[in-house]
């Protein structure tokens, strides 16, 4: 592995690159046009690689105790150093980046990177591990509204959704990884809730923000809402289901809160304008 392609690994780019494709989209519908849309793609960019990168710089001790050679860091293939200096470099552009969209969009942004930070450190470790996902993706597709001409007020409803969604993103994402971090002393909510409590945490997370993305903007529901809210309500039970006949094995329960998660994403994204 070359040290570019290392380094471009450490700044976890599979979520960092899907929440940032999907906020870009979702300035598309809101409205942005031109450079706008490239700016928004570059200050969500700029957290999501901040906060990846800053995450493999904290954890490069308890990656190499857990014996992670898939991390870049644990494997030798990259310094430590180089990650926390990208991370740093990607937090402090998050501001500069948000500053053409004015103040207020400036400010959203920034908080956006600073609650994915607060994650990495400390509270990926406590009891309040949600609290920045809610936090970092309710502000997200405000930050989107309230970049374009004239500074909209973003609707509470599309706040709400992305809140939901971070949320549920969270106890989705660390349920493969359980017992992994558990082993290396992480006690976030979803390690004191186990693998059956955060599978319903997210379950019940992500089918709100399913419900809030169809019920939420005005007018009534469409075809392709009421599709998606009848889907999430179905996919959850049958992945409860299977998960229970493999005698607790999730990755039935995991396959269907990813499901209904890519449902949500598919939502917010062609939710209309939001404006």
């Amino acid at each position: 592995m070359s040290r570019a392609l290392a380094v471009i690994k450490s700044s976890h780019p599979e979520p960092g690159g899907a929440v940032t494709i999907a906020m870009t989209l979702l300035a598309v519908g809101a409205g942005h046009r031109g450079w706008a849309i490239l700016g928004v793609f570059a200050a969500v960019g700029a957290t999501q690689l901040a906060v990846g990168w800053v995450n493999d710089w904290l954890d490069a001790d308890r990656d190499r105790a857990a014996g992670r050679t898939d991390k870049p860091i644990a494997s030798g293939a990259v310094s430590r150093r180089t990650v926390g200096i990208s991370g740093l470099v990607a937090a402090l552009a998050v501001p500069l980046l948000g500053l053409p969209f004015g103040p207020y969009a400036t400010l959203l942004i920034t908080l956006v990177g600073v609650f994915a930070l607060l994650y990495d450190w400390p509270l990926k470790f406590t009891a309040f591990s949600v609290v920045p996902y809610l936090a970092a993706f309710g502000l997200l597709p405000a930050f989107v509204v309230v970049a374009l001409p004239g500074h909209p007020a973003p609707p509470a409803w599309l706040v709400a959704a992305g809140a939901l969604l971070g949320g549920g993103a969270h106890f989705a994402n660390v349920l493969p990884d359980l017992a992994d971090d558990a082993a290396t002393g992480v006690r976030g909510l979803p390690h004191r809730l186990g693998a059956a409590g955060s599978s319903i945490a997210a379950a019940l997370l992500l089918l709100s923000a399913t419900l809030v993305l169809v019920f939420g903007p005005p007018g009534p529901p469409s075809w392709a809402g009421w599709t998606a809210a009848a889907l999430s309500v179905v996919v959850l039970p049958l992945g409860w289901h299977a998960t229970r006949r493999a005698r607790g094995r999730g990755v039935a329960m995991f396959r269907a809160v990813i499901i209904v998660a890519l449902i949500d994403v598919l939502l917010l994204i062609f939710s209309g304008r939001v404006v």
